[in-house]
């Protein structure tokens, strides 16, 4: 969520502010422990409990916010990549860049089924999944991605490296960059040689947007 175009003063701004600070926690927080307690969101964005409850009635409200805003950054990303006209392999790996950067699609991930989605969220998630389909055929199609890799494996892989960090210091995302940079190494076409075993199945990935049992 981000701050409102346009002057704001008083209660408005001070809310806008505690609303920016609260998203920025969360994901913070919930990216390194999809689990923890919500007092944890407030006590890292500075912000007393109530302040927190009075803008999310619960914490799966807060966590519903959460993927929408996740979602909605990976969808502009592909979206983006479908656009754009540069050099094929250039435009599918600046998209993967700017994906794993942005951390959206593994958020979105990790919050998955830890909460009852909306008619909404369902659309979102299926237009995301619909978008990354057609850019992996589409880098297919012109060649500079390996054909016996699959949208769900890319779903997996990206997850994996938007995962890594490094506590204590700022090296999480050079070595996130690090790390994709070696595998859309190994993904561009032809490839080295076969993988082994099977693909990975779309059909469980979308499962885990199920609410789960407590």
């Amino acid at each position: 969520m981000r701050v409102p175009d346009g002057p704001l003063s008083g209660r408005r701004a001070e809310a806008a502010r505690n609303d920016q600070r609260i998203l920025d926690a969360a994901r913070e927080v919930f990216l390194a422990d999809p689990d923890a307690p919500i007092a944890a969101v407030a006590h890292r964005a500075g912000v007393g409990i109530s302040a927190l409850y009075r803008r999310y009635e619960s914490k799966e409200d807060l966590l519903r916010a959460l993927a929408l805003d996740a979602l909605a950054g990976y969808i502009g990303s592909l979206r983006d990549a479908l656009a754009d006209e540069r050099d094929p392999w250039m435009a599918y790996s600046d998209c993967l860049t700017r994906i794993v950067d942005g951390r959206s699609q593994v958020l979105a991930q990790r919050l998955a089924g830890r909460f009852t989605p909306t008619p909404d969220l369902a659309d979102l998630a299926r237009e995301a999944g619909t978008l990354a389909d057609q850019l992996h055929r589409k880098a297919v199609g012109q060649k500079v991605l390996r054909p016996d890799v699959t949208a769900a494996d890319i779903v997996l892989i990206l997850e994996m490296i938007m995962l890594v960090d490094a506590p204590e210091s700022d090296d999480g995302a050079a070595l996130r960059r690090r790390y994709l940079s070696l595998v859309l190494q190994a993904l561009r076409a032809p490839g080295s040689g076969p993988l082994p075993g099977p693909a990975a199945d779309p059909v469980r990935l979308a499962e885990r947007w199920r609410r789960r049992r407590k």
